[in-house]
């Protein structure tokens, strides 16, 4: 699987700049929505470059500064519980992806937004589906992405050690919900997403 295919037939139908965009932490039940945007040198081969969700935690930290030292540009921004909140997950996700694509040393000509839905993002757009599998400035996002907030979560779970947030940085696990019930949510859960708890 070539991971330039796409980016190359860009390339080639005159396109300058492209970017890759990408999110974590839509699904969890604590902590911020993270998205990166990534603009690497057009052919660059990072070895084990890969969807972040196929990589081991331990991979993907290996890969996080290769990413940004070779990157001609990145850029790595969150979306608030408060903005969730107020947005919806979807509306807060754009609003990090817009942040994060802001943060770029050039506006890219086109942004490759992982998933199917680019309503939102403020730079001409294109959804590609499953686009951390298939695309290079993807993967490379969806790492900074996945990195980044799972740093930040480890943060938060020294702030909040009863919740355990280091393991499952967030997630609706057993043990999550368990202590959700013991201790009631902290101020970094998402209520919205705490109405469905039975």
């Amino acid at each position: 699987m070539d991971l330039w295919e796409l980016e190359n037939g860009l390339y080639d139908e005159g396109y300058t700049l492209l970017c890759g965009v990408d999110e974590a932490g839509r699904g969890p039940l604590a902590g911020p929505v993270c998205a990166a945007a990534c603009i690497l040198p057009r052919g660059l081969e990072i070895p084990g470059l890969n969807d972040s969700k196929k990589l081991t935690e331990k991979r993907r930290e290996a890969l996080f500064e290769p990413i940004k030292a070779q990157a001609v540009s990145y850029g790595i921004a969150f979306a608030t519980v408060e903005e969730i909140e107020e947005l919806n997950i979807l509306g807060a996700t754009f609003l990090a992806m817009n942040r994060a694509i802001a943060q770029l040393s050039a506006a890219p000509d086109l942004a490759l937004i992982d998933g199917n839905r680019t309503k939102g993002i403020e730079v001409p757009a294109r959804a590609v589906v499953h686009g951390d599998a298939v695309c290079a400035d993807i993967a490379a996002a969806s790492i900074l992405a996945k990195v980044s907030r799972d740093r930040y979560m480890l943060e938060l779970a020294e702030q909040y050690p009863e919740y355990g947030f280091a393991q499952h940085k967030g997630y609706g696990t057993k043990a999550h919900y368990a202590a959700i019930r013991e201790y009631g949510p902290s101020p970094v859960h998402r209520p919205s997403f705490l109405k469905k708890m039975h």
